[in-house]
């Protein structure tokens, strides 16, 4: 039986779907010259590919943290507010859709996702030693 993945792992992988989407976007913008979207790709590259890859690596030295429930709200609250925002966000830049109120939800999702992660790594952090220094320890 497989071993459930770990939300650390999740997030790095989560990551890398917004590295190549944020690079297919920033392709697509350069073969066409049209750079619209700008404000989109650096979302997609900054708060999916740099913050989710980030945090996961944190969970991955962090194992308290990983392991939390507020690892798991960080990731799905992360996962989707994130499209949600990047969808509208695009409706907002190339159409006339009135899609502000949804670049906010999904803006106030990720900032809660956020929020989530700051006061998991503040209570947990310090709950069991860091992965690296467990692991040398046990090779003592």
């Amino acid at each position: 039986m497989k071993a459930p993945r770990s939300v650390g792992r999740q997030l790095i992988v989560m990551a890398t779907m917004y590295l190549m989407t944020s690079l297919a976007l920033g392709f697509f913008m350069g073969v066409t010259e049209d750079h619209s979207l700008f404000s989109v790709h650096s979302h997609l590259a900054l708060l999916g590919w740099a913050t989710m890859g980030l945090t996961g690596l944190v969970y991955l030295v962090l194992p308290a943290c990983g392991n939390s429930a507020l690892a798991r709200v960080h990731f799905w609250l992360h996962n989707l507010g994130l499209p949600v925002m990047m969808v509208a966000l695009a409706l907002v830049t190339r159409t006339s859709v009135p899609a502000q109120p949804a670049v906010g939800l999904g803006s106030l999702l990720v900032v809660l996702a956020l929020l989530a992660f700051t006061i998991n790594v503040v209570r947990n952090g310090r709950a069991a030693a860091p992965a690296a220094e467990a692991a040398e320890a046990a090779g003592r």
